[in-house]
């Protein structure tokens, strides 16, 4: 059983016992979540697609905790104008347990 669900703004296929990293979510480390906002349910080949989300389909996440991203690095340059400009960046994630997944 799988389903595929918007966080934050971003979609994710969801199985139950999977681990996703999200944008920085509010919330503690330990918290529970309840994301409803389900687009597609895959119950053992039985397809439930929403328009936009399927009622009654909710599944259950639980914050493990508040990381940061890999470095990315942004490099500027103006050719002979002697413009070099060199910034990173890290971004604040949130990783998130998905414990279950439910229809009702």
């Amino acid at each position: 059983m799988y389903a595929i669900v918007e966080i934050a703004g971003q979609q994710f296929k969801v199985e139950k016992d999977r681990t996703v990293y999200t944008h920085r979510l509010a919330g503690a480390e330990g918290a529970a979540l309840v994301i409803d906002k389900v687009l597609l349910v895959d119950n053992d080949g039985k397809i439930s697609v929403g328009a936009p989300t399927v009622a009654g389909a909710t599944v259950q996440a639980k914050i493990l905790a508040h990381v940061r991203g890999e470095k990315v690095l942004v490099f500027k340059k103006k050719r002979r104008k002697s413009y070099q400009k060199m910034n990173g960046h890290r971004q604040n994630l949130t990783q998130v347990l998905i414990e279950g997944i439910s229809v009702k």
